[in-house]
């Protein structure tokens, strides 16, 4: 199954190390190595049969590799967001133009303040796209997400988050009904009808898969959640994303599949 012919990724730069995070005790990252695992990942992405956009690395905007947050992709059209932390609000500038190469005028839409959003709180599945309420992501962010997607025929509906910083944290869509979810999604309403894999919560970073094109690229070092995506019968690659960790990114946050 072929849903995805586009991705873009941005190098991280050597700033990395002065990103935001919320796990000080993990250490900085390691420039040199994350330069490694992200070239690992690009050949991932590349095995999963799409074709890749490298962006050259952005030193002033540290958690710039990032590049899920500042715009969000749909099958109909691209949404540059209004990302909720100031030091990463200037990256939906440096965003926009690559985006489109992609899609014209009318296919490109804009979340304006007030509002803020983050796409790391955006999850789709199908035509229906959650939204986490987070510190990033507010009320009027949503409101003018749900109107932009309404435009597009497309729905949308909105997760309070209490715990964790995005949504994709702690949830992810690896398709044909499968949901991999752990700590305070376990339990939500919201995805009752799902099949949940549930993540132990020692391996709930691992919880952040990718679906590409059939396959589910899984973070190492999470034996649990690989041997589960594996029990579904999906075939799986394996990226060390351990550097990224340190800075609250993980797969689905360095790259934008469409």
């Amino acid at each position: 199954m072929t849903k995805f012919s586009h991705v873009i990724i941005r190098r991280p730069g050597k700033s990395l190390s002065n990103g935001i995070t919320s796990a000080p005790e993990l250490g900085q990252p390691i420039y040199e190595r994350a330069i490694e695992e992200h070239y690992d990942y690009e050949h991932a992405l590349e095995l999963c049969g799409v074709d890749v956009t490298v962006l050259p690395a952005l030193e002033e905007y540290p958690d710039s590799c990032f590049v899920e947050d500042p715009a969000v992709i749909t099958r109909c059209g691209a949404i540059i967001t209004n990302p909720g932390a100031d030091s990463r609000n200037g990256e939906k500038n440096e965003i926009e133009p690559v985006v489109r190469r992609f899609f014209d005028d009318e296919h490109v839409k804009h979340i304006v303040s007030p509002g803020t959003l983050d796409g790391g709180d955006v999850m789709m599945v199908g035509d229906h796209f959650y939204v986490g309420r987070s510190a990033r992501t507010n009320e009027e962010g949503i409101r003018q997400f749900f109107e932009i997607l309404e435009g597009w025929g497309l729905e949308g509906s909105e997760v309070p988050l209490e715990e964790v910083l995005h949504l994709k944290t702690g949830v992810n869509y690896i398709e044909d009904n499968n949901m991999l979810v752990s700590g305070e999604f376990i339990e939500k309403e919201d995805f009752a009808q799902y099949n949940k894999i549930v993540v132990p919560e020692e391996e709930a970073y691992g919880a952040n898969c990718i679906w590409v094109n059939g396959t589910v690229i899984v973070a190492e070092g999470y034996p649990t959640v690989l041997k589960a995506v594996q029990d579904l019968g999906y075939k799986t690659l394996v990226v060390d994303t351990s550097e990224y960790r340190k800075v609250d990114g993980g797969l689905s946050c360095l790259s934008l599949r469409f």
